[in-house]
């Protein structure tokens, strides 16, 4: 037990210039402390997170306190524990004149449940002026108490830290943390665009937790950063090392763990390492669904979890909360399984969760239920994943097949593509599959590597499962796969050998009542005929496969008939009602949370934006950049010729913007978010329909003097402080005429406006 006694205390501790991150937690504190109704304040959170190192970065003489004292628990024994909190509340009244508030800081209250929340209370109730402050956990309990969760430091977002520059990651906290201390193993370290990644993936991995970081940070004596996040990601966050003045627990993650899991009910510990073999977390249903037999109650066991910070809540799911095992409680409980029997049969109940789950769902994949269902499954992708791999590590080939095709159309949806084929090729080949179920992931492969834009590939996949269809006398079948062959011959160009597959294709398709097929080999024959010169046959077909996608509500194919209707708008010379299809198209994808053609989508409205609104050229740079981030994400490529067309595109752009603007609205747009990017596109202004507009022009845009005023000093680089102080004008003031500024000349950033003031007379 550690005690210190403070007499009017300093305004700030010496510690509270050692935390990173945590300004907004310290400021809250202060506040807090400072409440004269406070009697105790509990700061909860997971172990390793920091709250006593919040705790005494506290400053009591600011909030008012004429003297503090702070006990650390952790050492003593449960029996001794309500005499000691007693003593020292009795000892910290001694120091005081009987004129002031008195703040007890008790550090670590973790597991003693009632005796200590007895023993808090009657302190509370016998000193009037005794203001409590404690670390724990979870909250103690007692009558009155608030508390002030302390969360681990926020951390880059997956897959968007490789596009970041150095300087812009260390405005995450994590990252400025691990930096820190790195700097401190090793002066020479520092973060650079080399690096820049693999310190945002370790921060990411480790989930923030900044126990975590710092251990991570001490292991670059041994490993490079490279090394140190490989080894990361094969043997789990279970990092050592910590320093041997520092309490046990916090000298390993192993040991942070296990403290963190002390106390933990035999059920409630059987149900943690179940949760532990989820993969990007879960939510109840499944949770349920995959619970040992014969344990505790779910949902009362996950709030003993929650409370314990044993389980986190990362988000919400159509209205529900989806929870994930964090860091390091998470690799803890996967080591503690490893080479036993309790793993195979987590992972076993873990697999058979989601075999039934898509068992029930598939059905409800083609109905007005399927935008739901899509959804969640694509939430649960990499959890798919992990019962694919574990069906086909026990050998039950044929169950990993079965899962493999309940996957296609949320695989397709979220743009899985490249896992999508390999497990189809390698599930494929397996001669002790049955041969139906050989030809249709033979197929599937196929219709992957068509989104990936190889039709080469697909067509060749499309033509071995044709083959294997009508071998086996499955009309419906064969019926699918023609249409799906005829769709890839036409991304090849072939246009006979397409017509000739689909037009027979959607005439079997609409005899045998396969609705979905039908409508997508409508539309994709209607693709066929525009390409041939037929327009008015392939207008007709296209009306009807939309109209018929909007009955069965298929959102996919609707947005898939949209994109077609507005290519032809487009060739027909009709600029407006393209934008007005593929805005809508756009709104559809967002909605469904599309992916595998959203690159497509965008880069078709940029391009034709770029033709009808020469002033939005920064927008069609940014919308060209979200798009080749996500085909990078992806592993897809465009067609011959959109690549053709985006390069000559981008080509015009670089030469008319000047560097700094070209590389601005470039790296403002591979930043861009797939939802960020739908909306950049939906912001743009619809096309002009009178003769030679511009919306650029400022008497098509009018402006007050004023704002042209304004314009006009942005043109010229001033910011906004500097524009209030040369027209004599609130910066507020100014604020708002920005902002209208923007709006009426559809730009979203200053560089645009000043573009725009450029190409004024």
């Amino acid at each position: 037990m550690s005690v210190r006694a403070a007499q009017s205390p300093p305004p700030r501790s010496a510690g509270a210039a050692r935390l990173i991150g945590r300004e907004r937690e310290l400021l809250t504190l202060d506040a807090r402390l400072a409440d004269p109704s406070l009697r105790l304040l509990t700061l909860t959170g997971p172990a390793g997170v920091g709250k006593s190192r919040l705790a005494a970065a506290a400053a009591p003489a600011t909030a008012g306190f004429t003297a503090a004292w702070s006990v650390d628990l952790a050492a003593v024994p449960g029996e001794s524990l309500p005499e000691t909190v007693r003593r020292e509340a009795a000892a910290l009244r001694l120091t005081d004149d009987g004129k002031g508030r008195l703040l007890l800081c008790l550090d670590t209250c973790d597991g003693h449940g009632r005796a200590l929340a007895t023993a808090i209370a009657e302190v509370l109730a016998g000193q009037p002026d005794l203001v409590v402050l404690a670390t724990s956990r979870s909250p103690l309990g007692v009558s009155g108490e608030r508390l002030l969760p302390v969360r681990p430091l926020p951390v880059p977002e997956i897959g968007a830290a490789a596009e970041e520059e150095p300087d812009e990651l260390l405005r995450f906290p994590s990252v400025a943390l691990f930096v820190r201390r790195a700097h401190d193993i090793d002066p020479a370290f520092a973060l650079t665009a080399e690096n820049a990644a693999v310190v945002a993936g370790i921060c990411t991995l480790v989930e923030g937790l900044p126990l975590a970081l710092e251990l991570a940070a001490r292991q670059l004596r041994l490993y490079s950063a490279e090394t140190l996040l490989a080894r990361l990601r094969r043997r789990g966050a279970l990092l050592g090392g910590g320093p041997l003045d520092a309490p046990e627990r916090h000298r390993s993650l192993a040991a942070l763990a296990a403290w963190s899991r002390r106390g933990l009910p035999p059920d409630h510990h059987a149900l943690l390492e179940q949760l532990a073999v989820f993969d990007g977390g879960f939510g109840l249903p499944m949770a349920e669904r995959a619970a040992p037999a014969g344990g505790a109650d779910t949902e009362t066991a996950l709030e003993v979890l929650l409370d314990r910070h044993l389980l986190t809540v990362t988000g919400k799911e159509e209205g529900e909360p989806r929870f994930a095992v964090p860091e390091p409680i998470r690799s803890s409980c996967l080591a503690d399984l490893a080479d036993t029997d309790r793993a195979d049969a987590a992972r076993d109940r873990h697999a058979e969760a989601y075999r039934r789950l898509l068992t029930a769902v598939e059905p409800r994949l083609t109905g007005s239920e399927q935008d739901h269902w899509l959804r969640t499954l694509t939430g649960e992708s990499a959890n798919l994943l992990a019962a694919l791999r574990r069906l086909h590590e026990r050998g039950d080939t044929e169950g990993a097949a079965g899962l493999l095709l309940a996957c296609r159309r949320p695989w397709l949806l979220s743009g899985r593509l490249h896992e999508g084929r390999d497990w189809c090729d390698r599930l494929g080949t397996d001669p002790s599959l049955p041969e139906p179920l050989r030809a249709r992931l033979t197929d599937l492969a196929g219709r992957f590597a068509s989104a990936l834009g190889e039709p080469e590939t697909a067509v060749r996949h499309h033509r071995l499962a044709l083959e294997a269809a009508r071998r086996l006398g499955d009309r419906r079948q064969a019926a699918a796969v023609s249409a799906r062959l005829g769709a890839a011959l036409l991304r090849l160009g072939d246009h006979t050998a397409a017509e000739d597959a689909l037009a027979p294709a959607r005439e079997a398709l609409v005899s045998l009542g396969a609705a979905h097929p039908a409508a997508e080999a409508t539309v994709e024959l209607a693709r066929v005929l525009r390409a041939r010169g037929e327009h008015r046959k392939a207008a007709g077909l296209l009306e009807e496969g939309l109209a018929a996608h909007r009955r069965l509500r298929h959102s996919r194919g609707v947005a898939d008939a949209l994109r077609e209707l507005a290519a032809a708008a487009e060739e027909a010379g009709d600029p407006a009602a393209a934008d007005s299809a593929l805005r809508e198209s756009l709104r559809v994808a967002d909605g469904l949370g599309e992916r595998t053609e959203l690159p497509g989508t965008l880069e078709h409205f940029a391009l034709l934006l770029a033709r009808t609104a020469a002033h939005q050229q920064p927008r069609v740079l940014r919308l060209l950049a979200a798009a080749e981030a996500l085909r990078r994400a992806l592993g897809s490529r465009p067609d011959e010729a959109r690549r053709v067309a985006l390069a000559e595109t981008v080509a015009t752009l670089r030469a008319r913007l000047s560097p700094a603007d070209f590389a601005a609205a470039w790296d403002e747009g591979r930043r861009l978010a797939p939802a960020g990017a739908v909306l950049e596109a939906l912001a743009a202004p619809a096309p002009a329909t009178g003769a030679g507009a511009d919306p650029a022009e400022p008497e098509r845009q009018p402006l007050t003097p004023r704002q042209v005023q304004v314009a006009m000093l942005i043109a010229e680089g001033l910011t906004n402080r500097q524009i209030a102080a040369r027209l004599k004008i609130s910066e507020w003031t100014v604020v708002n005429h920005v902002r209208e500024v923007m709006r009426r000349l559809g730009c979203t950033s200053r560089v645009q406006v000043a573009w725009s003031v450029g190409r004024w007379p």
